[in-house]
């Protein structure tokens, strides 16, 4: 439980720091595009040997299959609610004509431009809150039941702080453009952080001690949560501002996590 315990903090530890720089530093756009295609890489590791394998392993292919369907289907039905709570207004851009992702307005944090209109006037920064909070839930779950099976978990720890890291940053300045104070934003993100350090402890705990066919539902529902995320919010903003630079990014993470996950 220590153990876990530790994970948990050092995952969610990123949500913190992202957030600090968010709120104090403007950075410039394509680093933050390289940050984002780098959790992407990781994620793609994270998600097809630390999750999606490990359902198939311990539940079969037609579980594994539907929870990650189920996950994905979760995702992006609250994504889409999501996007719209991003941008509320009868000139809301449409979801299919948004250039990169409605939640993730890397504007609000970049030092080239101004905030777009999601993050001054809309929850951009509320969203991707929320967001964060409803892949990272099965996320942490699933590096605790890793750790609770002793499978490691180090490839999905990786990937979880390198995602939630420019999350948080992203989020927190969207917050700071709406005009919150430092120490609102920083509480918010904060208790995002701790519920996400119950998910990891919740996984070794209680769930590390069940069958393995009542494990693989939620690692698989978790992985298509995962894939949903990068196919919705992490890629499309990635993709859109960061130029050639992100394919190499988007390897370098994948790469890293791989070699993580054989440790």
């Amino acid at each position: 439980m220590g153990m876990s315990l530790i994970f948990g903090v050092v995952a969610s530890s990123a949500l913190i720091v992202g957030a600090l720089i968010g709120v104090r530093f403007e950075l410039p756009k394509r680093l933050l595009a390289i940050l984002l295609s780098f959790a992407a890489g990781a994620l793609i590791t994270a998600l097809s040997f630390e999750l999606f394998e490990d359902a198939y392993r311990q539940g079969g292919i037609w579980r594994a299959a539907l929870g990650l369907l189920a996950g994905a289907v979760v995702f992006t039905a609250l994504s889409a609610l999501l996007d719209r709570w991003a941008q509320p207004g009868a000139g809301a851009t449409p979801a299919d004509e948004f250039q990169g992702s409605a939640k993730l307005d890397t504007d609000a944090a970049a030092a080239e431009k101004a905030p777009s209109s999601v993050s001054t006037r809309g929850a951009a920064g509320m969203a991707l809150l929320a967001a964060v909070t409803l892949d990272g839930v099965p996320e942490n779950i699933a590096l605790g039941v890793a750790l609770g099976e002793g499978t490691g978990g180090l490839a999905l720890l990786a990937a979880i702080f390198v995602s939630n890291l420019p999350e948080a940053l992203v989020g927190a300045a969207s917050m700071r453009s709406q005009g919150k104070s430092t120490g609102a934003v920083m509480g918010l993100w904060a208790v995002c952080a701790a519920l996400l350090v119950v998910a990891v402890v919740v996984g070794a705990g209680p769930l590390s001690g069940a069958d393995p066919e009542t494990i693989s539902f939620p690692l698989a529902f978790a992985a298509g949560a995962v894939i949903a995320s990068l196919a919705d919010t992490l890629m499309p903003e990635a993709y859109e501002h960061g130029g050639p630079a992100v394919a190499l990014s988007t390897a370098a993470g994948f790469v890293l996590s791989f070699v993580l996950s054989l440790a």
